[in-house]
């Protein structure tokens, strides 16, 4: 069932996107990672605890504020209390990022189209971190967290005969589903990004892998193009939520 799926995609990249500086408050995960990757830096209100919520979001700002971070947190369809995104908006907290998970039911074996390079965590972050423009700090961060994950990521980079990088991304396999993330194309609209997807998931897919998933912004209509004529279908869409201005 594809409910079955998009679940096992939600609890996927909850252990794909773990950093080392994360908590438990009364059942909401707090995670406090300085990187730029905002699922790593927000709340994930995975159970409904004992505390009133005003109280449970004082405890969660003493947090954040500690740690030098803005509060945020994340909204899906699994989030409790149920009625919480209908709380945070009453409380006039914004909504930005928007984010489409998509997935694919059945990952088919295929050769891999094209030759990747394999890159380490900290090369994979200095290469990602330079095409999005990213601050030290945020490239060190993901360097750590990537590094130290609960389940292990791989990072690579197609580049063309000359060295030249094309596109880079990861994967995490968990099992028997993979995850795609920080999928970059360094010369656009040239077909690079979905080679270098499509040979992920031939790597993915000789690893074990049987299906797959990834997250997309639901504004990007040429990626979500892109995934659609993968095979990759529309599973549930999450967003975020601050009482400060949108978090960059």
């Amino acid at each position: 069932m594809l409910d079955d799926l998009a679940l096992r995609a939600e609890l996927a990249g909850l252990d794909a996107s773990a950093p080392p500086q994360q908590a438990d408050i009364d059942g909401w995960l707090i995670r406090l990672s300085p990187g730029k990757a905002k699922r790593s830096r927000c709340i994930n209100a995975l159970r409904e605890g004992t505390l009133p919520l005003d109280d449970l979001l004082a405890r969660c700002q003493q947090a954040y504020d500690a740690a030098g971070l803005p509060l945020a947190i994340r909204v899906t369809p699994w989030s409790q209390p149920a009625d919480l995104d209908a709380h945070l908006a009453a409380k006039g907290w914004g909504v930005f990022d928007a984010a489409d998970v998509m997935v694919l039911d059945t990952l088919t074996p295929e050769p891999a189209p094209v030759a990747l390079q394999t890159l380490a965590a900290a090369a994979y972050a200095a290469t990602i971190g330079a095409l999005r423009g990213s601050s030290p700090t945020a490239i060190a961060a993901q360097a750590e967290r990537i590094a130290n994950a609960p389940v292990t990521y791989q990072g690579f980079a197609l580049s063309d005969t000359d060295g030249k990088l094309l596109a880079c991304g990861q994967m995490v396999v968990d099992g028997d589903i993979v995850g795609l993330y920080d999928i970059a194309s360094a010369v656009e609209r040239q077909g690079h990004g979905e080679r270098l997807c499509r040979a992920l998931l031939a790597l993915a897919h000789a690893q074990g892998a049987r299906q797959a998933y990834l997250q997309v912004g639901s504004d990007n209509e040429p990626a979500k193009r892109l995934y659609t004529r993968m095979g990759f279908v529309f599973a549930y869409r999450y967003h975020y939520r601050s009482p400060e201005r949108e978090l960059t």
